[in-house]
C-alpha cells in the first residue's frame, strides 16, 4: 500500500508537545494516555514539538482533522484582558511562584503555537478538544480570562464550606473534588448512568492552580466545582460529532480518571470526550475528502474506511499481545501486517536523514553545551542588532528584501533534495 494512500486512511489529530529536562537536555512528551485514547478509536496523533519556529511552519501539519491541547504551563497572562493585573500583591505573586514552580515558568513559545492552533480550529471548524491547560488556551483564543492563582483569588469570593483544592501535591493522582453537572450537555449523556438520583455530581481529578474566570460569550459551562470554578465547557453551536462539529474544554483529565493500581476508569464515561472527539474528527476528514471531487468522495470514503478497520485492527492485536505478553497464532500474524506496513511508511525520517541530522549536530546531547551554543548567538544577536541600528530605512528594507528572496531559495533547494533521497 503507497504511502500516499495509507495518509489518507486515517484521520490526523495534531498534539503539541511539552518540555522539560531530563539527563540534562531538553526533551518534548506528550502523555500516553491521550495517545492511546485516539489510536484506539481509530485517529493518527501527530505531534508538534514545541520548539522554536515551529509556529510558522504550522501549514507543514496539514492536512488537520482534529486539535487536541492538553497539559502545559500557565499561559502568559498579557495574552488576555487583565491578566497582567490580577489584583494580586508582588507577595502573593512570590509565593504562588514557589508554590507551583513547575507550572508558573511561562513557555511564550508553547503559548504561540497552540493559540493560532485554536484559532485555526475556531475559523475552520476543525474539532477541538482542550484538556486541562489545553481548556484555557481554548477560552483565551475566544477573548475569555483565567484566575492567576484560585487559592488567591476565587477562595476569597466563595462560602468557607465551598471551597475546593484544586491541587494536591501530596495526593496528586489520588485527589479527587466534586463537580456539579449541568443537565442536557455532552457531560451529562456520558456520565448520565453514574449520577445518584437527585444528584448530578461526579468525582474528578485536579492538577491545576489557574482556571476560567470569565467564560467566553460562545461558550455554555458543562460542570461547576463547589467554589464556582468552571470546569467544563463546549460550544452548543459547535457540537455535532456525527456532522464533525466539536469544540470543548474540560480542566479535569478523564484520561487520567483511573481506578487506583488499575487501568480502570472510575466511570465509563471518562473515555467519551476522546471517543466523540474521534467521531467528529472523522467526519470533518470526510467532509473534507468529499468537498475535493464530490463524484470521487464516496467511494473514497468506502475505500478509507475498510482500510481503516483493518489497520486499527492490527494496532489492537499488537496492543493485546502486548498486554497480556501473550504469543500471537499463527493463523492471524498476517493481520499485524497492515499496522507494520502504515508505521513503515510513516516514518517521520528515512535513516539517511536521521544519519544528516545527527551530522548537523540536530541532537542535543547535553544543555551544557548547548547554553554554550545559545550564548554565543546572543551575543552575535546583540552585536548585528547594534550595525542595523545604524542602518537606514531603505539600507534594512533592502537587506530585509535580500534575506526573504534568500530563504525561498534556500526552501526550493532544501525540498528538492530532500525529495531526492
Amino acid at each position: 500500500m503507497a504511502s500516499s494512500q495509507l495518509s489518507q486512511i486515517l484521520p490526523r489529530v495534531l498534539i503539541v508537545s511539552r518540555r522539560t529536562v531530563r539527563k540534562n537536555k531538553f526533551v518534548d512528551f506528550v502523555g500516553e494516555y491521550h495517545l492511546v485514547l485516539l489510536v484506539g478509536y481509530g485517529a493518527v496523533p501527530v505531534i508538534v514539538p514545541r520548539v522554536s519556529g515551529i509556529h510558522v511552519l504550522l501549514d507543514s501539519f496539514e492536512p488537520i482533522h482534529g486539535v487536541l491541547l492538553c497539559e502545559g504551563e500557565d499561559i502568559d497572562p498579557s495574552l488576555y484582558e487583565g491578566g497582567d493585573v490580577a489584583g494580586l500583591s508582588p507577595e502573593e505573586v512570590e509565593e504562588v511562584r514557589r508554590l507551583h514552580a513547575s507550572d508558573t515558568a511561562i513557555d511564550r513559545e508553547k503559548d504561540s503555537i497552540e493559540l493560532r492552533l485554536a484559532k485555526l480550529c475556531l475559523e475552520r471548524n476543525i474539532p477541538y478538544l482542550g484538556i486541562c491547560r489545553g481548556s484555557q488556551v481554548l477560552n483565551v483564543a475566544c477573548g475569555g480570562t483565567l484566575y492567576q492563582d484560585i487559592g488567591k483569588e476565587l477562595a476569597r469570593k466563595c462560602r468557607p464550606e465551598d471551597a475546593t483544592v484544586h491541587m494536591d501535591y501530596d495526593h496528586y493522582d489520588g485527589h479527587r473534588h466534586s463537580v456539579r453537572v449541568v443537565e442536557d450537555t455532552p457531560l451529562h449523556s456520558w456520565f448520565r448512568e453514574s449520577l445518584e438520583e437527585g444528584r448530578m455530581e461526579i468525582e474528578v481529578n485536579s492538577y491545576h492552580h489557574q482556571g476560567v474566570k470569565r467564560l467566553a460569550e460562545r461558550f455554555v459551562p458543562m460542570a461547576f466545582a463547589p467554589d464556582g470554578l468552571i470546569e467544563a465547557f463546549f460550544d452548543p453551536d459547535a457540537y455535532n460529532p456525527e456532522e464533525g462539529k466539536f469544540i470543548m474544554g474540560l480542566q479535569f483529565h478523564p484520561e487520567r480518571m483511573r481506578r487506583p493500581g488499575s487501568e480502570e476508569f472510575d466511570y465509563p464515561g471518562c473515555p467519551a470526550a476522546y471517543q466523540e472527539f474521534v467521531k467528529a474528527v472523522m467526519a470533518y476528514q470526510k467532509k473534507v475528502n468529499s468537498s475535493m471531487n464530490p463524484q470521487d468522495g464516496l467511494k473514497l470514503d468506502q475505500e478509507m474506511e475498510k482500510k481503516r478497520k483493518i489497520i486499527v485492527r492490527s494496532f489492537s492485536l499488537a496492543k493485546h499481545m502486548y498486554v497480556s505478553g501473550h504469543d500471537m497464532h499463527p493463523s492471524k500474524e498476517q493481520d499485524l501486517e497492515a499496522g507494520a506496513e502504515f508505521l513503515e511508511s510513516n516514518t517521520a525520517l528515512s535513516l539517511q536523514q536521521e544519519k544528516r541530522l545527527k551530522q548537523m549536530g540536530a541532537t542535543v546531547r547535553n544543555a551544557s553545551s548547548y547554553l554554550e551554543r545559545l550564548k554565543m548567538n546572543e551575543q552575535r544577536e546583540k552585536a548585528a542588532k547594534n550595525v542595523m541600528g545604524k542602518m537606514s530605512i531603505e539600507q534594512l528594507s533592502e537587506l530585509l528584501s535580500f534575506y526573504h528572496m534568500m530563504g525561498q531559495i534556500c526552501s526550493e533547494v532544501l525540498e528538492k533534495k530532500l525529495m531526492a533521497t
